[in-house]
């Protein structure tokens, strides 16, 4: 059985139980069970270092009370997960107290997760089902990608997952263009279920990586900020399927953390890649963390503020941003100046509509800058639609492959079809509007009225004759 038909049975057996009610919370209960068993396989390959210690007490370990197929069942299990397993899990003191970094990974997982399974025995069928999935192969955990998508696609059925998925495309693109390198510091500070972090982990594994020491030194560049709970819990399972023995990725609003002007340079990174949430709004108060003339409650504006004070001097930020962030004023318009006098905003993808369907129709662009200088000109890159369609959707979304005109114009930039450059004079003039349109297409509303008749006669004759050739074909039947 694949692993999507095993995630299927499990969420069948699910919907027998009387405590699970709809998909939000059958996604969230099998999430944290996920976690542990995915964790305990992990913990079998670091227990070949003798040295390695567990920070989940031994009774409750994965392998202790679900690993046999015949362990306990009915009222005697739930009385185990609801009485000894999550209590201890969330427990501070014991989960923190003895310095282990992994008893906070463990902790982080479960402060927000709870058991909604009211039926034991039917909590065990699940049991039995996720332990068929083998993560200390090679082959299940690549296959954990199709875990991945279903659930993605399940938090989109349920209504939630509209901030939480960027396409893989996107993601690819933004990373080989950041490029970032072993060394640097990663940030996503709105890292939902982890698709840049795991994008960049895997760029950086790739290029960059050819000794013990670098797999070392990489483990600690990746570091993310989600706030809610199930994103953040998809996002550390993920990084530790990806080989990072103890992920980096707080349990936090990036946006409360800390006062904006207490941030210095100890906290900025190097990179920062993110799809910040846009359409959103923050709750009262929430603004004051920042200065006066940057307070907004529209949660992507204030998220432009912070990425840009994270961002070291020579750091690199990667931003989709959606088109109401380019012509907004009043603070979008402070906004922007900033960004524009603190950093090289050197290039705007503008995306055509329907690369995030079926999440969002919202028309969004990709912001690349670099901190430290200021912008003197911004090119603009009209990503095209392939001829063969009129929309992205679901089932024929964005492939990486049709980023390639971007790629080759990159380091060669001239004006073409869909590329221009715009002054900073100019967009000045505009009071920072950066909603631009491409001036080397021509706007059919403004094109010459002979030159439109034109072709509405030659319209109105292919249509003429498609006509007389259905006629003849009918009568040629018909006789």
């Amino acid at each position: 059985m694949s692993i999507s038909n095993t995630i299927k049975t499990i969420q069948d057996i699910m919907r027998q139980d009387a405590g699970v009610d709809g998909d939000a919370q059958r996604i969230s209960q099998l999430t944290w069970m996920l976690f542990l068993k995915i964790f305990d396989d992990r913990e079998r390959e670091y227990e070949l270092d003798s040295a390695y210690q567990s920070p989940i007490p031994a009774r409750l370990r994965w392998r202790s009370w679900a690993g046999d197929e015949e362990g306990i069942t009915g009222a005697e299990l739930l009385s185990f997960v609801d009485g000894q397993l999550f209590p201890t899990l969330k427990d501070q003191e014991k989960m923190l107290g003895n310095g282990n970094p992994r008893g906070r990974v463990v902790h982080d997982v479960f402060s927000d997760a709870y058991n909604y399974m009211k039926n034991g025995t039917l909590l065990r069928q699940v049991i039995n089902r996720i332990n068929e999935i083998d993560f200390t192969s090679s082959k299940d955990r690549h296959l954990f990608n199709d875990i991945y998508e279903k659930i993605l696609r399940d938090l989109q059925s349920a209504g939630n997952a509209g901030e939480y998925y960027t396409p893989r495309a996107v993601t690819q693109f933004m990373v080989d263009i950041t490029d970032p390198q072993l060394g640097q510091t990663v940030l996503d500070p709105a890292c939902g279920t982890g698709g840049f972090l795991v994008c960049a982990l895997e760029h950086i594994r790739k290029n960059y990586v050819k000794s013990h020491a670098d797999r070392r030194r990489l483990q600690t560049s990746i570091r993310g900020i989600e706030k809610k709970p199930l994103p953040h819990l998809l996002c550390t399972t993920n990084l530790i399927l990806h080989d990072i023995e103890v992920p980096q990725v707080i349990h936090d609003n990036a946006l409360t953390r800390r006062p904006y002007k207490d941030y210095d340079e100890a906290d900025q990174v190097d990179v920062i890649l993110t799809n910040p949430p846009f359409g959103g709004m923050e709750e009262p108060g929430v603004d004051q963390n920042f200065p006066q003339q940057f307070q907004t409650k529209e949660t992507a504006d204030l998220f432009l503020a912070m990425i840009v004070k994270l961002l070291k001097n020579g750091g690199k930020g990667a931003v989709v941003l959606p088109d109401g962030s380019l012509f907004g004023e009043g603070v979008k318009t402070r906004l922007k100046e900033h960004l524009l006098s603190t950093c090289n905003l050197h290039t705007i993808v503008r995306l055509p509509k329907g690369v995030f369907n079926p999440y969002t129709g919202i028309n969004t662009n990709l912001l690349f800058f670099t901190k430290g200088e200021p912008t003197r000109e911004v090119w603009y890159f009209e990503h095209p639609l392939p001829s063969d369609r009129k929309n992205y959707s679901r089932t024929r979304p964005l492939d990486i492959k049709e980023f390639d005109p971007e790629k080759e114009w990159w380091n060669n930039r001239v004006e073409n079809e869909y590329a221009w450059c715009v002054t900073i004079d100019e967009i000045k003039a505009r009071n920072f509007n950066l909603d631009i349109k491409n001036p080397n297409t021509v706007d059919a509303a403004h094109t010459d009225p002979a030159v439109l008749l034109e072709k509405y006669r030659k319209h109105q004759d292919e249509i003429a004759a498609l006509r007389a050739n259905l006629r003849n074909e009918l009568e040629k039947a018909l006789k």
